[in-house]
């Protein structure tokens, strides 16, 4: 990756900032086409500005200072919570075709394929330090999220850490649409009342059942930002640390199954998030030179 930047004026953006601001217009153009149909719409357009204007301001910021830490802190958080704050504002979105969440669908599948629902039919193996262990997993991504990049950017340097960036930032942005083409509700809140196991775990799965209640809502479910992230983290620990590759190969996998065992996700969310992160690998790179050709045609000299 070379991370050429694309000069607007005094702006520079590299191709994550691009991602990320055209996302954010995207979403505004779409709360203002639809207007009649998204609630408080006039709200997302200008949280939508304001949340640009920060992210513009911290990578200025970033770009200025001298100090490595600095530097990687402030490119860190602007992206990071970027990422997490579209992820809550594709909330607002996510009925707009449809106008009904699509479960059913997704159950009856599983139901087709498995003979079963996967995630009730886990009710028989259910026990604390299991439950513990999967919410580990599930939760551990948080910080896992920004301790990868650290490493990336200490050990292999800034485009090792965009490359990084892109990669997610990408899938997560297939995930938002795909909430939107395919809006699921997710277990808890469609089949909610067949559970009849409860999830009984220690530290960690209280932590977990704090991102339940104060972290997620109705739909956001497939494809499972969940698996497709971690995927994505996983192949760039193989690609920049293989160390890390390692250690997280037992959290990864177990957090492939924590989605569906601790009912955040149906077996279906979790599969098409990694078939999603591969895509994502796929395509990353070509949209990667599309962007370094456009910065290079936009500096080059007017004949």
């Amino acid at each position: 990756m070379t991370n050429k930047k694309f000069t607007i004026g005094k702006l520079q953006l590299g191709a994550t900032d691009g991602l990320i601001l055209a996302t954010l217009a995207f979403f505004s153009l779409l709360a203002i086409i639809f207007f009649n149909r998204i609630e408080g719409w006039w709200m997302v357009v200008l949280k939508n500005i304001a949340v640009a204007i920060a992210y513009i301001l911290f990578n200025r910021l970033s770009e200025k200072t001298t100090k490595k830490f600095w530097r990687f802190f402030l490119r860190v958080a602007s992206v990071t919570l970027t990422y997490a704050y579209l992820f809550g504002a594709v909330d607002k979105f996510q009925l707009l075709i449809y106008g009904e969440w699509m479960d059913y669908y997704v159950t009856d599948f599983e139901q087709w394929v498995f003979g079963v629902q996967p995630t009730l039919w886990l009710e028989d193996f259910i026990s604390k330090p299991l439950t513990e262990w999967m919410m580990f997993s599930y939760v551990i991504y948080v910080p896992m999220y920004p301790v990868l990049c650290g490493i990336i950017y200490y050990l292999r340097g800034e485009l090792a850490m965009e490359d990084y960036f892109f990669t997610l930032g990408f899938t997560n942005v297939l995930c938002d649409i795909g909430f939107i083409l395919f809006p699921v509700a997710s277990p808890m809140y469609y089949i909610k009342q067949l559970y009849t196991v409860p999830l009984d775990g220690w530290v960690w799965t209280f932590l977990g059942e704090c991102m339940r209640k104060y972290l997620h809502f109705a739909g956001g479910s497939i494809p499972s930002p969940h698996t497709a992230a971690a995927t994505i983290m996983w192949v760039m620990a193989y690609r920049y640390h293989r160390p890390s590759f390692w250690i997280l190969s037992p959290i990864v996998l177990s957090l492939y199954i924590s989605t569906f065992y601790c009912r955040f996700h149906y077996v279906t969310d979790a599969v098409v998030g990694i078939a999603v992160a591969f895509l994502a690998l796929a395509v990353a790179p070509l949209l990667i030179k599309l962007w370094d050709r456009m910065a290079e045609q936009k500096s080059a000299p007017i004949k």
